[in-house]
């Protein structure tokens, strides 16, 4: 068992997101008679892919959804965990294709403000 002193030293993690990580049911821990969060081994590996996860662009919600379906280290993970990971992948696919079109317009305004900028603005005939 370890403490979470420790177990922000040991993942880098900080306490406050370890706290974070308990309440949203995606780390556990024991109480000691004084209140102390106490974890068990297997924490340090479980925050170690609670940070990939984020650091991949997941959510809070969608970590604790696929938390349940990752084994300890050394086991296989199920098919469920792999869909959920895939469909992650795609939901940023998504999001990818929509900042290049929204950057892909803003090139566009930049473009047509410099050739004010440059030429002055449009003249129209009277």
């Amino acid at each position: 068992m370890v403490r979470i002193g420790d177990l922000a030293k040991r993942t880098g993690a900080s306490v406050r997101s370890l706290r974070y990580y308990e309440e949203q049911g995606m780390l556990a821990s024991e109480r000691s008679a004084s209140g102390q969060r106490h974890y068990d081994d297997d924490a340090v590996y479980r925050v170690g892919l609670i940070k990939q996860f984020f650091a991949a662009g997941m959510t809070g919600k969608a970590i604790t959804e696929l938390l349940p379906h990752i084994k300890d280290p050394g086991e296989r993970c199920s098919a469920e965990a792999l869909r959920r990971l895939i469909a992650e992948r795609d939901r940023i696919d998504a999001q990818a294709a929509e900042l290049a079109r929204t950057r892909h317009t803003l090139n566009g305004l930049i473009e047509i403000t410099q050739q004010v900028m440059r030429d002055g603005p449009p003249r129209t005939s009277t």
